[in-house]
């Protein structure tokens, strides 16, 4: 058996969560392998919307076991208030497994974000303020504290140590307002929430699953343009979002990979500061943010919007695999007479259909103009039904990028998806 991937093509925001929760009725193990609560992934279950910042996307589906991975950092306080949303809708929280190698969010984490971030001015990175970014910091320089230790009988001497380091670190940053003694109540008082669930070795765990013939879903969070290494550094959040990063996030070798699905937008958005080649910051683009209600299920920040990019979409399928791709969000397009679609960039006068070291703004994307088909399909179940505009516009893009198109989303209900 194999591990199959999903995850997003573009910065984020692409409507992971819907196509999990489609999708987790065909595996038994649902792994989230990266990031946190700077997560936002929306579900639209009978009329009901539903947020998971850290739960895998699974958790809807009856039987399927929800794992939270070593390459997650946890926030107690947001995890907590996760649960009891899950609670209050009779979700059972006992097929929630959390690795014990995960890292902890701390109050501290939070506030030297926020501090951090009002630091940069003009610059800022646009972060979530959710601590993700000290989180990983600790991480990597060795400091950190991990959901196995909160088991151990000097978790609060070892808390209160790493506390001082970071407050002696904030005193280089502007003051800003944060309530630590609040925090640090509510980061015991859910740590207590935590507890109560089962906590594994996750790489023995995923890997014996494999071994008894498990189907296994792994679920990316952010997006391929944001990953550490591969996105529009430094405007990135800090884990590896591409399909590299399920190995060290779940502990499991290359070579269990088997299908890459990778979701884009039928147009492009961003949150944040960075580069954003197609941006339309415009009437249109606004046109396009209140049809698609793009604001951040995170963070509640409008996206900023525009045209869909092939050349990146090109450069993400390479880096991540992918062998289905899903265009979601193609509903947002009825009402545009014509729809652009970036097909190559030109920069210093030269035309490439690469993705540059810095996507700066002396690069000006070239566009192929489509015919829209400027009617309602939000209701329509079968692609042969389809406009022969839709057909055209999704037969462009399976022919750029080289991947078939396998699932289609008219709408944010979970019913509103063709699959081809």
């Amino acid at each position: 058996m194999h591990i199959d991937v999903l995850l997003g093509l573009q910065w984020g925001d692409e409507g992971k969560g819907k196509i999990v929760d489609y999708l987790a009725d065909d595996y038994d193990l649902i792994c989230r392998f990266q990031g946190g609560p700077n997560a936002g992934h929306t579900i639209v279950i009978d009329g009901t919307k539903h947020v998971l910042h850290t739960i895998p996307s699974g958790i809807f589906r009856d039987k399927v076991i929800n794992v939270i991975g070593n390459g997650v950092v946890i926030d107690p306080i947001v995890f907590a208030r996760e649960i009891q949303g899950l609670l209050d809708h009779g979700i059972d929280i006992s097929r929630i497994k959390v690795a014990r190698k995960a890292h902890l969010i701390l109050p501290t984490h939070r506030f030297l974000d926020a501090a951090s971030e009002a630091s940069k001015g003009k610059d800022k990175i646009g972060s979530t303020l959710r601590g993700i970014g000290p989180t990983y910091m600790d991480k990597t320089g060795r400091n950190g504290l991990r959901v196995g230790d909160i088991e151990s009988p000097d978790f609060r001497d070892r808390y209160n140590s790493l506390k001082h380091k970071h407050l002696a670190l904030a005193k280089i940053y502007p003051e800003v307002a944060f309530d630590l003694e609040k925090e640090e109540e509510a980061f015991f008082t859910n740590l207590e929430v935590l507890k109560k669930l089962e906590f594994i070795n996750c790489s023995y765990y995923v890997n014996e699953a494999l071994q008894y013939g498990k189907k296994i879903l792994a679920e990316g969070a952010q997006g391929s343009m944001l990953d550490i290494d591969y996105g529009t550094y430094p405007f990135v959040t800090s884990s590896n979002t591409l399909t590299a990063g399920v190995c060290v996030g779940l502990g499991v070798a290359p070579s269990t990979i088997g299908k890459v699905y990778g979701i884009t937008k039928s147009y492009c958005t961003r949150v944040g500061g960075g580069p954003f080649p197609t941006e339309l910051d415009n009437d249109l683009g606004e046109e396009l943010r209140q049809i698609g209600a793009e604001f951040g299920a995170t963070t509640g920040r409008p996206r900023r919007t525009g045209w869909i990019d092939l050349p990146q979409l090109k450069y993400t399928v390479m880096l991540n695999g992918v062998s289905h791709l899903c265009v979601t969000k193609m509903d947002c397009l009825n009402t545009f007479k014509q729809i652009e679609l970036a097909t190559e960039y030109e920069i210093k006068g030269e035309k490439t259909k690469q993705l540059a070291y810095d996507l700066s703004s002396d690069l000006k994307p070239h566009y192929t103009a489509l015919k829209g088909w400027n009617q309602n399909i939000n209701d329509i179940k079968d692609f042969d039904k389809m406009p022969i505009e839709v057909k055209d516009y999704i037969a462009f893009i399976e022919e750029y990028l080289g991947v078939p198109v396998t699932m289609l989303s008219t709408g944010p209900e979970r019913e509103a998806l063709i699959v081809r």
